[in-house]
């Protein structure tokens, strides 16, 4: 009884890797530049639930980036430098080109 009373009442906690996916959420869909608003918006849809907290990190650092260079990463224009070439980095890219991809013909 114990365990069910306690547990009804941890639902709503909200816990620190849920409110930093909010910020990041936010920060991701709200960042002016238009193109990548949409993006993120349907990127963040898809992943922000699956990412732990090192890939918050990740996340995080990588929204700090400037909008016109981010957009060079995405778009396949620029190489991703090394410090940021990393698991969260690529999937936006990869998000970008299943999305261009043409559908699969059955």
């Amino acid at each position: 009884m114990l365990l069910a009373s306690a547990k009804r009442y941890s639902t709503g906690m909200t816990t620190d890797l849920e409110i930093r996916r909010k910020q990041a959420l936010f920060r991701a869909q709200r960042r002016g530049f238009r193109e990548l608003d949409i993006l993120f918006h349907a990127f963040t849809d898809k992943y922000l639930h699956l990412l732990d907290g090192g890939q918050l990190d990740r996340l995080e650092v990588l929204l700090a980036v400037p909008d016109w260079q981010l957009y060079g990463w995405i778009m396949g224009k620029e190489a991703v430098p090394k410090p940021y070439d990393n698991d969260i980095s690529a999937l936006p890219c990869d998000y970008r080109v299943q999305r261009a991809a043409p559908p699969a013909s059955s």
